[in-house]
């Protein structure tokens, strides 16, 4: 996988860190805490407003809601203000668009459950799927009877599950079976999980339906088929011929040898009917299997849903956005001249290389970009420095002066 501009570490972890390089000087680890807290707090602020717009937008789609308070959402909620939002906050939060490229490949192979799924996409106006954060780990997978296999599988660490579903009269005019989904035509779902296996990304579509694969067929039908029609042919159909037209002719038989004619054919189609119960019955375990893997994605690596998943994405944008304006800060303050945009990425990846054997691509001009924007970091003939703690508490302690000016309207005077 590429290098992610995510960051995989809290938030109190990096600040820690970076306290560190005021430990001789208490006050300016202080001041440093206080510029941290106020910092978050006004990041915090713009999530609350991203998070008021995302549910006003959302409320007609959402399939959580009665279509009476849907309802009460037409003509207010706006789906192109909704989605530019959602991308808003899944960009903050450093999730990256999974391509079709990687979901071509994902349906095709399968790490953990090894089963073929189907998903019937005309359910679909439009589905995208987002990741963020990976990390890779060794499983154990069944390969043949009791052999077990250590395999290395690549896991997203988070990805969220967008689903646009098509209106009723589209799914009536395919035949789409939705089953006993709650889901309601028209509908967008939202779906965050953890730990999702990157070649099994099929299993958190809902509509995954288990089939059989063409080597599962084979194994059941060739044999069954070609093997029960020779069986048949050699051994129980002539017996029977034989016995038949002893009987109709009153002619004497070998009874005895025609018996176990008869029998030894029999065992066989026994024999052969077992092997194909033993086929099928490895399919079936295929499908418990799947079955458990998506109830373990349900109960336990699911994360939020609909309008409840906007507080998971909004809380990582907003630790993405304080964590990126920390490091960009501390770095160009602890910097004896003023650094370029590279530099300063050059700095920071080094720094998360050596200390943490990390590799991340820092969204360095984002970092710089957010400086700017609370005031507390200047460019000039491209390159950077930031003002004094002292002066960066002041700086946003007046940008949160300005956020609400109700008592300047109270105070001037009347026209």
């Amino acid at each position: 996988m590429n290098r992610e501009h995510y960051i995989p570490f809290n938030k109190e972890f990096l600040l820690e860190q970076q306290i560190a390089a005021f430990a001789d000087e208490p006050q300016k680890a202080t001041d440093f805490k206080k510029l941290f807290d106020i910092i978050e707090h006004y990041y915090h602020y713009e999530s609350f407003n991203l998070n008021r717009n995302l549910k006003q937008n959302y409320a007609l789609y959402d399939p959580d809601l009665s279509e009476k308070e849907r309802e009460q959402f037409i003509n207010k909620s706006d789906f192109p203000v909704f989605k530019e939002t959602l991308l808003k906050v899944l960009e903050r939060g450093n999730y990256y668009r999974i391509d079709q490229k990687a979901l071509d490949k994902a349906f095709k192979e399968s790490d953990l459950i090894g089963l073929n799924l189907s998903i019937d996409f005309n359910a679909f106006k439009d589905f995208e799927l987002y990741a963020r954060g990976h990390h890779q780990t060794k499983e154990k997978v069944k390969k043949y009877f009791f052999w077990k296999k250590e395999v290395e599988i690549e896991y997203y660490d988070r990805v969220l599950i967008y689903l646009n579903y098509s209106e009723a009269d589209y799914l009536k005019a395919k035949k789409v079976k939705l089953g006993k989904m709650p889901i309601d035509p028209g509908s967008i779902a939202l779906k965050i999980f953890k730990r999702v296996p990157k070649n099994d990304l099929e299993t958190i579509f809902p509509n995954a339906i288990p089939k059989m694969s063409l080597k599962d067929k084979m194994l059941l039908w060739i044999p069954g088929v070609f093997g029960g029609l020779s069986l048949l042919s050699a051994k129980v159909i002539p017996a029977l011929i034989n016995m038949y037209e002893a009987y109709q002719t009153g002619e004497t038989i070998d009874l005895l040898n025609s018996k176990t004619s008869l029998n030894q054919g029999l065992i066989a189609l026994g024999i052969l009917g077992a092997y194909c119960f033993r086929q099928y019955n490895n399919f079936i375990n295929k499908k418990i299997r799947y079955s458990k893997t998506l109830s373990d994605s349900l109960y336990f690596k699911n994360v939020g849903n609909n309008s409840g998943a906007f507080y998971s994405l909004l809380n990582s944008s907003e630790e993405e956005a304080l964590k990126e304006t920390i490091l960009a800060y501390t770095f160009l303050h602890e910097s004896e001249k003023a650094l370029t945009a590279e530099e300063l990425d050059d700095r920071i990846e080094s720094w998360f290389k050596t200390k943490f054997n990390t590799n991340l691509d820092f969204d360095v001009n984002d970092a710089l970009l957010k400086l700017k924007n609370i005031g507390i970091g200047n460019e000039s003939n491209g390159k950077w420095t930031v003002i004094t703690l002292k002066a960066a508490l002041v700086k946003i302690d007046e940008l949160w002066d300005n956020v609400f000016d109700y008592n300047q309207k109270m105070d001037s005077p009347k026209t």
